[in-house]
């Protein structure tokens, strides 16, 4: 497989008021599928909310596709998408249109250009029909996939995803992950309880308590997650 730009974490860790939420993580990750898992509170949202910049290092670097975490927040805001778990977190305009549009503004596109873009995003991810339909009035798995839309619009090298299925039924819970895990050309980075999906990633990492206890073959760090939490 050839490999993608590095992800790497050098001696990282992060303090909130007090709190430490991540300790000494050092990692170097070159997959295109990265699961992560851990129980609530071990510190994997907020590892993943360092790579694109959402929270800083308290001590230790972050690179993310050639480019410091810390240094270059701005440059790595337009290469990283984020997708949150409530999807009504990322909806900002009132039609599902509008709202993918939203995500190409300042990037210098015509009139033309972004509709064209609008169009096809919509209809690779069976949106379509939806288009002129009130954002907030979708299900819960149409407002995921109006987020998905509205992130991968803007072609991000990597996808940031935390908790993606937590709010969805099994049947959206399957098509949100088929997308992400078998439909992205990016790399991505999946935080889920859901280990059916961590199992299809390439590789997964392990948190607890703000330490990153394990990381390697996924059927290998499942089970032993498994064990330890039957």
């Amino acid at each position: 497989m050839t490999s993608l730009p590095l992800i790497s974490f050098d001696a990282v860790s992060v303090d909130f008021a007090g709190r430490t939420a991540l300790r000494d993580v050092s990692i170097v990750l070159h997959q295109r599928r990265i699961g992560v898992i851990g129980s609530n509170g071990s510190g994997k949202s907020t590892f993943a909310r360092m790579l694109n910049g959402l929270v800083s290092a308290t001590s230790g670097t972050v690179r993310v596709h050639d480019l410091d975490a810390a240094r270059q927040a701005k440059q790595l805001s337009r290469k990283v998408g984020f997708v949150f778990s409530n999807p009504d977190a990322q909806i900002v305009m009132p039609t599902v249109a509008e709202d993918v549009a939203f995500s190409l503004r300042g990037r210098g596109l015509s009139r033309t250009e972004v509709d064209d873009r609008v169009a096809s995003t919509l209809q690779t991810y069976g949106m379509s029909d939806h288009a002129d339909a009130p954002a907030h009035s979708l299900s819960g798995g149409q407002k995921q996939l109006l987020a998905l839309c509205a992130i991968l619009i803007g072609r991000p090298d990597l996808v940031v995803a935390d908790e993606p299925t937590a709010l969805l039924d099994a049947a959206n819970t399957r098509r949100i992950g088929n997308h992400l895990l078998d439909d992205l050309e990016q790399q991505l980075v999946l935080v889920t309880h859901d280990l059916r999906l961590a199992a299809r990633c390439d590789v997964v990492l392990r948190f607890d308590e703000g330490r990153l206890v394990e990381s390697g073959d996924p059927t290998s760090v499942i089970e032993r997650y498994e064990r330890e939490h039957a």
